[in-house]
């Protein structure tokens, strides 16, 4: 294979990685699904070794298990994982906000500027599954700001899985509008090169989420 087309299989994982990942986070492909690898192909429009490639990172990233003679399927969403993954966002999140206010959101500056215009244009008539969406990239934009790709990888691998577990309860939480927006201050205090205010709002999202899933458990 010439390096020109080895980049060209690698971008097609890529792609195929991002929208499986998604699909599997929304819970578009639920929980104990059996993964097709002839119809994702034919919908991803990637062949059989990008598609393979993605498969075994989302293996990685705990959304997808494989067992020997029976196939890939989406992997089962268990309440019994939140206290864990919080403990860990909890220790990581704030520490990703702090080095991303460091920097004033850094490359990601612009792209947080934008959500900050866009949460507050809100008009409350947003469907649960768009600020859900809105929510993941918001995190995402963060944890990429913080300028870490260990800790961006980390912490993107932990919240799609607590993003999977909020779609499976989605009906019985409450109003996700004012969850939302909880990340304006904290993208605020990111922008403004406010570490320790950047870390303590991180914090108090991680938590405030935690409890309000107890709540409803």
């Amino acid at each position: 294979m010439s390096r020109l087309d080895a980049s060209e299989a690698e971008s097609l994982a890529d792609r195929a990685y991002r929208i499986i990942r998604d699909r599997l986070i929304m819970l578009d492909i639920a929980p104990g699904e059996p993964i097709s690898e002839a119809a994702l192909t034919d919908e991803v429009g990637v062949g059989r070794t990008p598609l393979r490639e993605a498969l075994k990172r989302l293996e990685a990233d705990h959304l997808v298990v494989s067992y020997p003679r029976r196939g890939t399927f989406a992997a089962s969403v268990d309440l019994t994982d939140l206290a864990e993954i919080t403990d860990i966002r909890e220790a990581l999140f704030p520490l990703a906000a702090r080095s991303a206010a460091a920097s004033g959101g850094g490359a990601a500056a612009e792209a947080l500027a934008e959500s900050v215009a866009e949460v507050r244009s809100l008009s409350g008539q947003e469907s649960r599954r768009a600020l859900m969406e809105l929510d993941a990239r918001i995190h995402r934009q963060i944890t990429s700001a913080a300028g870490s790709p260990h800790l961006e990888e980390i912490l993107v691998r932990l919240d799609g899985l607590i993003t999977r577990l909020w779609c499976l309860m989605m009906e019985r939480l409450p109003v996700m509008r004012d969850h939302i927006e909880e990340h304006l201050p904290l993208m605020q205090a990111i922008l403004d090169g406010d570490e320790g205010e950047a870390e303590r709002l991180a914090r108090e999202h991680v938590r405030h989420f935690d409890a309000e899933v107890r709540a409803v458990l």
